[in-house]
């Protein structure tokens, strides 16, 4: 996104000719039978940097829910199948939920970033996004690497709001969330394997250090033995090729 396009109430989020919405568009015209998945945030669309509208260095939680929902509706109008809040605020799957019910979009799912941890593991993202925060970090909105506890509440929370499914993220640090909540909550889980790890893997095999497709598929494995049901990876699509040529699929 465009610097000058950047602002604190992030209203490029929900510009319908922005790039989530025609990209949707373009998505959905080449293969309509697709489940397409979209972020709900605004820092990508924040000057701040933030996941949220800033006032005198603190987020405004119930100002910032107010712009995802109209985030999330644009994204469901462009053909978003899945809208997956990253933000962290409180009570905003909710929000999204009414939102998106009010408009008539009962059938779009809500996949929620449950368990989002302030994580070391998202500098590869962040650059390629220029979305640094612009001060401070985000340890007040997103949950602490050494409480493993506040993911059960946070899933509690999100259920009762009316997620359909839960994510945990980054991935591998984290495998004993993505079990816990695996054991607590009759809904799907989701881990991302994030940029960090992502990039972690990719300097250990230039250097030759690592075989790639081994430890990429030992990776996957991984979270799926931890009780991920969905795995969303870089690797996605070179995963799925190993997975073909080796007669797995």
């Amino acid at each position: 996104v465009p610097d000058e396009l950047k602002t604190n109430l992030g209203v490029e989020a929900y510009n319908p000719e922005g790039i989530v919405p025609r990209a949707l568009r373009l998505i959905k015209a080449a293969y309509p039978d697709s489940i397409v998945c979209t972020d709900v945030a605004l820092d990508p669309y924040s000057d701040q940097g933030h996941d949220g509208v800033v006032e005198d260095g603190k987020i405004l939680n119930d100002v910032t829910i107010n712009q995802l929902c109209k985030q999330a509706v644009c994204q469901a109008r462009a053909g978003s199948d899945v809208v997956a809040p990253s933000d962290m605020m409180d009570g905003r799957v909710k929000a999204i939920r009414d939102a998106l019910d009010s408009e008539g979009f009962t059938d779009v799912s809500i996949l929620s970033y449950t368990a989002k941890y302030a994580s070391a593991y998202y500098g590869p993202f962040r650059d390629a996004l220029d979305s640094h925060p612009g001060f401070g970090d985000k340890k007040t909105y997103q949950q602490d690497p050494a409480n493993g506890r506040e993911a059960l509440i946070e899933a509690a929370l999100d259920a009762a709001e009316g997620a359909d499914m839960l994510m945990v993220k980054p991935g591998m640090p984290y495998l004993d969330v993505i079990r816990r909540l695996k054991d607590a909550s009759p809904l799907p889980i989701a881990a991302y394997h994030v940029s960090g790890e992502y990039a972690m893997i990719k300097a250990a095999c230039e250097k030759g250090w690592l075989n790639e497709k081994d430890v990429v598929m030992e990776t996957l494995t991984c979270f799926k033995r931890a009780g991920a049901d969905i795995i969303l990876t870089y690797y996605a699509k070179q995963a799925a090729q190993w997975i073909e040529e080796d007669g797995l699929f």
